[in-house]
């Protein structure tokens, strides 16, 4: 039978965290779902885990690697009307995962949705300030800007069909996909209660290397776009003074400080690094990429009236 939905999985290398993943995809309440893997050439364990979960594998070498490749390839394999992304290292926190980041497409403008993120007892400080600022506790049923994330979400493939990801960009292929469709008179809903952790263990060139790479793709997508070594100092010096003063309100600065500073300083120069253009940024972008806000960000989980999933090994099979 056609399934309900499809799920799409990119991964390389990712034995720690897949199993933990598609338990939680086991323990969902919505039937009828196909799991799709798009693998980029794994050594470890990463496919045998997913082989024993039943999951259908889809391969994609290094060389011809791209985000939007490799969603291109898994949304091709899938037989659902509505596909769900969600990255390898992520991992459901409710049984009602998928329902809840389905229901906003009994809308039928409704193009794409997306969910809400959160960091584990792993994630640096200013990892989950961002995740605060990017993921709110509050719903948005119709989202005024293009941002969203392809690490929990899901779109109509029927759409995907008319415009495939932009494979030659090195990043933000769900914010580029995500601007057409609105540009098409679609609508993007944020689904809060759709809550995933997402486990980045990511050391400071990481982390460099990951801003600079959006950064280059934001350059793409907006080409008049600007990002100047003013920008760059102000935003570090800004961000640091916002999580240092979050972290001593919850009492969580002593074991922050260090990776405050490295974290938000490999953030902007990266972004400094892949930006060198012309133009400038949104307001309403600059908001969501970048800018603190006043109020003490907390990486929280919402109070739910859902016993959430409970996981063991992260490597547990079926």
């Amino acid at each position: 039978m056609k399934p309900n939905c499809s799920i799409v999985i990119r991964a390389y290398n990712e034995e720690t965290h897949i199993g933990r993943l598609l338990k939680g995809i086991s323990q969902q309440e919505t039937a009828g779902v196909e799991t799709i893997l798009v693998d980029s050439g794994s050594t470890d364990r990463t496919v045998q885990i997913a082989e024993e979960y039943g999951v259908q594998i889809v391969r994609i070498s290094p060389e011809e690697f791209t985000f939007g490749r490799s969603l291109n390839r898994g949304i091709q394999a899938a037989q659902g009307e509505f596909v769900v992304i969600v990255s390898a290292h992520c991992y459901p926190v409710y049984p009602d995962w998928l329902e809840r980041l389905l229901a906003p497409f009994s809308e039928p403008q409704v193009a794409l949705s997306y969910g809400k993120q959160r960091g584990d007892q792993t994630t640096k400080f200013s990892e989950g300030q961002v995740f605060a600022r990017w993921f709110p506790d509050r719903s948005d049923p119709d989202q005024r800007h293009p941002f969203c994330n392809n690490a929990n979400a899901a779109i109509r493939r029927s759409l995907w069909q008319v415009r495939p990801y932009d494979e030659s960009l090195s990043g933000l292929e769900d914010l580029d996909w995500a601007r057409w469709v609105q540009e098409q008179g679609h609508a993007i809903a944020y689904v809060a209660e759709a809550e995933v952790t997402h486990v980045h263990q990511e050391k400071p060139s990481e982390v460099y290397n990951r801003y600079r790479r959006e950064a280059m793709a934001f350059k793409r997508i907006f080409p008049q776009e600007q990002f100047h070594f003013s920008d760059f100092a102000r935003l570090v010096s800004s961000n640091i003074a916002n999580d240092l003063k979050n972290a001593a309100r919850q009492r969580l600065l002593q074991r922050s400080l260090g990776s405050i500073f490295w974290f938000r300083c490999m953030q902007f120069w990266g972004t400094y690094q892949g930006y060198r253009q012309s133009g400038e940024l949104t307001w309403q972008l600059r908001q969501t990429f970048y800018y603190p806000q006043s109020a003490s960000l907390a990486n929280t989980q919402l109070t739910r009236d859902v016993e959430p999933i409970h996981y063991n090994d992260p490597n547990e099979t079926p």
